[in-house]
Order: structure tokens, then sequence, then C-alpha cells
């Protein structure tokens, strides 16, 4: 189940403690400088577009999260994901992805979900292929390598 994240949400997961009484698993979803980094970022997009990051709740745990990373487009918004190491093979990023892809599709804004993996992230990849996502590229990124660019359509 995807949960709409709140400033505190990220502020007790940077402390090591669990949101809205949710359990934590039992490996970080991330690491504390990625969780501040995601924190600041869906803080400044929360001014144009909301939500603006979700958790990937199962079972009354937090699994994993996903955050638009870059500021919205008209009709597009582009995300980023993780799960915790521990949840990884389990069908969270797949049952996660695809709704989020159902709220897309009900939400009159967005038109287009964009996202990025590397070219060794085979798992990603497959998460992607089947919840519809199409290749359109590759890129090089000075931090993050080889990517592949893929795009989900969402229009009605």
């Amino acid at each position: 189940m995807l949960v709409a994240m709140e400033d505190n949400d990220f502020s007790e997961m940077i402390l090591g403690l669990p949101p809205r009484g949710l359990r934590l698993p039992d490996s970080p979803v991330a690491p504390v400088a990625v969780l501040e980094t995601l924190r600041s970022l869906a803080s400044s997009i929360a001014a144009d577009f909301t939500p603006a990051a979700w958790m990937f709740v199962e079972d009354g745990e937090v699994a994993g999260i996903c955050s638009v990373v870059k500021p919205y487009v008209e009709g597009g918004i582009e995300i980023g994901y993780g799960v915790a190491p521990t949840r990884q093979r389990k069908g969270v990023t797949s049952r996660a992805l695809a709704e989020l892809l159902t709220w897309a599709r009900n939400d009159e804004r967005v038109h287009e979900v964009i996202a990025e993996c590397n070219m060794d992230n085979t798992a990603s990849q497959i998460v992607l292929a089947r919840n519809g996502f199409v290749k359109t590229g590759q890129r090089v990124d000075e931090q993050d390598g080889n990517l592949i660019c893929w795009s989900a359509k969402t229009l009605r």
C-alpha cells in the first residue's frame, strides 16, 4: 500500500524511528544521507506538486519509499524508489509501482511517469517492464553511471 509521506515521516525515519506507528524493516529502507536528500527534495517539490513521496507499506511495515526526484514538469513526474534489502525480491516494488501507476492514471495532472535505473540493475529493469514502462533511451550520469531511461504513459 502506498502512503503519502509527510515531512514528519522523513524526520522520524532519519532518526531511526518508525513513522505513524508503523514498523521499520530489519535493514534500513535507505541510508540517512539519502533520506535527508529525499526529504529536502520532497519539501521543494511539494510547493508545486503533492504528494512528492510515498512509503511502501506492507503488513504494517515501511518496506520501501518512492519519491518524485525532479521538479514537476507539466504532465510528467520522474520517480526514484528503493526497498529495504531484506524486502527485496519479494514483489514489494512491483506491487508499489503498480499502485503508483493506478494513482497516476486517476490524477489528471499526470500523463507520464518516468524512471531511470542502472544498466546493471536487472531486478529494477524487470519491475519496470512488468509494470508497463518502456525503454526510451540511455544516458550516463556522473554519479550513477550508465542508466536506462523508462516511461509509462498514464493517459486515460
